[in-house]
């Protein structure tokens, strides 16, 4: 057992005496001192470096002090190492005391298995951090807490915004979400983040375009080598220092990257929270993180959910900000409210009596949730709202007016991404006009292909479904028309978003359709009120 002995040869007051004894048993006195030996209880106490530097005050003479210090230094030291259910502290010390704000929240547990505290991997920085101003050492054997690593360089010149977006987030520790207008440059702001931390980095993207796009960013605006830089979805799996992985391909394999990055990047990140994606988050080790979207906040208010897994919002500037900076185009927003022939607008109104009737004042989500379980009037009621909503989709008013915009603009020059929410009405609109549609069941080659000659300006018009909402980035595309959508604030500033590639005297247009008298107007009217202004609408 070892024993640490010191004495004290000045006088010592009553209260210094006791307090000595709480920690230490006297001896007696030799050679005119007092002599005490450390209780052994307290050789393994937390309070031991207090017991020392309260010894040091009053002039004791500590026999072995480099035993003490040496049981100091490991009584004061936590060794972080990973599993696959989290980071892993040990430590001699009782590290308890230190974390229970950390437990009360549910982001560490003891595990008898392991003989230490586990800890969730978002919030290790904070972890360390609070041990760290305690005084212990923190022996990282995981590789991933070190930062500059791996050596990156950036190649590029930020704009003012993204610069400070850049030293808000590494501010705050290397975690949070920055969140900017869809054009703004996202990607370059992350990538001049991760040469900054110097990290392998994990990079998660929603398309396979994005994932072509982040690949070709990455190459411009960096220094690494193209053996630098992996993907990772159903074609191609490639572990590198700077990976970039489809949400469904992260989502499949984390078994193989759950431990391999300092870094994880989400783009587009309000997908974060679904069921299963947030498991990428949780199941990834990588301490620092950030989180990159237009509009991170959802409908179903699961963005609390994206807050803890990534950090709360550090940096944030609206459209209206960069519009007035010079840094996106200038944009307006035209509604065009169309009518229903009488025959139309006699079929929607029965379709819309026989659904109310059958719906009694539920809401959708709840219609959803009673068909779920065998109502078969919810059933009814959801197949009814179908047809009222292609049958807006597709009235002839919608078509005429989309056509006539298409024709104007192109009379301009302009190049129009028109979007819709509907298989059929892209397909409609597509014979309609004339011009190349891309769905969800577009062959890859041929969409790229597509998209390609779009960019080219072979094409001067495309039509997309809801796979044209993210990933697309034409700079010179200047007009849009919404043919149909969600009420979702979310959805229609992505839509916006794909026009705003700044160029010079370029004013973008996006067209608004909607009809007349029916949930399409109501729908209209929300998204645009909910809209900060002014935004330049045009009436």
């Amino acid at each position: 057992m070892l024993t640490i002995v010191f004495k004290v040869c000045e006088w010592l007051s009553q209260d210094e005496y006791r307090r000595i004894r709480e920690f230490a048993d006297y001896l007696g006195r030799r050679g005119g001192c007092s002599v005490f030996v450390f209780k052994p209880s307290m050789l393994r106490s937390s309070n031991l470096k207090s017991y020392v530097s309260f010894l040091d005050k009053i002039g004791a003479e500590i026999e072995e002090r480099e035993k003490l210090e040496s049981l100091l230094e490991e009584m004061y030291k936590v060794v972080v190492d990973k599993t696959p259910w989290g980071y892993l502290l040990r430590s001699r010390s009782l590290l308890s005391r230190y974390l229970e704000e950390y437990r009360i929240q549910g982001f560490i547990r003891y595990s008898r298995e392991h003989r230490g505290f586990i800890v969730s991997p978002y919030k290790i920085v904070d972890v360390v951090g609070t041990l760290e101003k305690y005084g212990f050492e923190v022996v990282d054997k995981s590789g991933l807490l070190r930062r500059n690593v791996a050596a990156i360089g950036f190649r590029g010149e930020l704009r003012r915004y993204q610069s400070e977006a850049v030293e808000a987030w590494l501010g705050n520790s290397g975690r949070g979400l920055v969140v900017l207008p869809t054009g703004a440059g996202k990607t370059v702001v992350a990538i001049a983040a991760m040469a900054r931390l110097g990290v392998p980095t994990l990079i998660i993207v929603y398309t396979r375009e994005q994932l072509n796009e982040w690949v070709d960013k990455l190459r411009r605006f960096t220094d690494l080598a193209a053996s630098d830089i992996g993907v990772f979805y159903s074609g191609e799996k490639r572990v590198r220092t700077v990976t970039v992985a489809t949400y469904q391909s992260a989502y499949r394999n984390m078994d193989v990257l759950w431990d391999r990055f300092g870094l994880l990047i989400i783009d587009e990140a309000h997908h974060l929270p679904a069921d299963k994606f947030r498991f990428i988050a949780l199941k990834s080790l990588a301490p620092y993180r950030l989180g990159l979207t237009a509009t991170p906040y959802r409908e179903d208010g699961r963005h609390e959910e994206l807050f803890s897994l990534l950090g709360g919002v550090v940096y944030e500037k609206s459209l209206e900000e960069l519009e007035e900076e010079g840094y996106v185009a200038s944009f307006v927003i035209v509604p065009r409210l169309v009518e229903l022939s009488p025959r139309e607008r006699e079929k929607y109104r029965e379709l819309r009596r026989r659904y109310l009737a059958l719906a009694r004042g539920r809401s959708v989500q709840e219609l959803v949730q009673a068909a779920a379980v065998g109502d078969e009037s919810a059933r009814k009621a959801l197949q009814l709202l179908g047809q009222m909503r292609s049958m807006l989709a597709l009235c002839k008013g919608k078509m005429d007016e989309a056509k006539r915009i298409i024709e104007e603009e192109l009379r301009k020059g302009s190049k129009i991404i028109v979007f819709t929410q509907y298989v059929r009405q892209a397909e409609e609109l597509g014979k309609y006009v004339g011009a190349p549609v891309v769905t969800g069941k577009t062959d890859k080659v041929r969409r790229r292909m597509l998209v390609e000659l779009f960019k080219r300006g072979r094409y001067r018009v495309i039509i997309f479904t809801t796979v044209g909402d993210e990933g697309l980035d034409v700079p010179d595309a200047n007009v849009g028309i919404v043919m149909s959508g969600t009420s979702s604030r979310r959805q229609f500033i992505q839509r916006l978003g794909r026009l705003l590639r700044p160029a010079p005297g370029k004013t973008a247009r996006l067209y608004y359709i909607a009809v007349r008298g029916t949930q399409e107007e109501a729908a209209m009217k929300r998204v645009l009120g909910e809209l900060s202004s002014p935004l330049g609408l045009q009436r």
